[in-house]
């Protein structure tokens, strides 16, 4: 009973299991751990059980895994960290580049700096020669009227059982021009110009008023639209005919004379030319004046 006791006091205590050999179970490799209360301090232990000598090994195998990388790398061409390091360069030189044209165009609009042209402008380069005058004619004609004339020309050449988009030719041209109405003073024949006994009356025979020749308007002449199939495309690349509108102008003055000699603009000359005449007469002291006109 003796022993009993004594071993009970000194192997047990209140609450605790008996340890016999309390040192047998201790060892060098791991530092004893203490618990501190606040939860920041708990996660000191865990980073304590961390090996220093096996993190070490790890970032030495990592350095020689990139290293080993690198070298393959390079023995194929590439360049360690040249994509990356060539993205980033490339992005701050775009960046500079659009920051310095913002500034220039900024300073400019506010007018901080001159005008600038553009280098690449249209240029245009006039050759012609100098005008030169190959003969003067005399006329003796009285415009007496004057008749303004618009025109739509709408030309087509195709070819039969070829589709358009492949060969045909379509020109819309709006032509706008005038013709003159004129009598020739120059030709009055001899004895067209008869007076009175009493010079109180005169009576004068004038030639038809003749009709000039169109004069087509080029600030309101103008090609509208013009379409062409592939093959007529391809042609004008290698051979393109300069004489191909003149075509088109000369069909626009036909039109425009057939459209004044079916016009009343005959008539209209005729009637102003006995007005300025008989009017001029008359102040010149004959009170009766009479103007004809030759069969035209």
């Amino acid at each position: 009973m003796a022993d009993v006791k004594n071993e009970t006091q000194t192997g047990y205590e209140a609450g605790r299991a008996p340890v016999r050999d309390a040192d047998a179970h201790r060892t060098a490799e791991y530092p004893e751990i203490e618990y501190p209360d606040t939860d920041t301090d708990r996660e000191q232990p865990t980073r304590a059980l961390r090996d220093p000598e096996r993190d070490d090994g790890d970032r030495d195998d990592r350095d020689r895994d990139d290293r080993d990388r690198d070298d393959r790398d390079r023995d194929r061409g590439y360049r360690p960290g040249f994509p990356t390091r060539a993205l980033r360069g490339m992005f701050w030189l775009v960046a500079t580049i659009g920051l310095v044209l913002a500034l220039v165009v900024g300073a400019q609009s506010v007018g901080w700096l001159p005008k600038f042209k553009n280098p690449f402008a249209t240029r245009t380069t006039d050759r012609s020669q100098p005008p030169l005058l190959q003969s003067i004619q005399d006329l003796s004609r009285y415009v007496a009227a004057e008749g303004n004339f618009q025109v739509i020309i709408d030309v087509k050449q195709d070819h039969k059982y070829i589709p358009d988009f492949l060969a045909s030719d379509r020109i819309l041209f709006v032509a706008a021009g005038g013709v003159e109405a004129y009598v020739d003073f120059g030709n009055i024949a001899q004895g067209a110009i008869q007076e009175s006994a009493d010079r109180r009356s005169v009576t004068m025979t004038l030639p038809a008023p003749a009709l000039g020749k169109p004069n087509l308007d080029p600030d309101n002449t103008y090609v509208y639209t013009q379409q062409r199939g592939l093959f007529n495309r391809v042609k004008d690349a290698f051979s393109n005919d300069p004489n191909r509108m003149q075509e088109v102008y000369k069909l626009a003055e036909e039109r425009i004379a057939a459209a004044a000699t079916d016009s009343v603009l005959r008539d209209k000359a005729e009637e102003n030319t006995r007005k300025m005449l008989t009017g001029m007469l008359r102040s010149l002291g004959y009170p009766d004046v009479t103007v004809k006109y030759e069969a035209g």
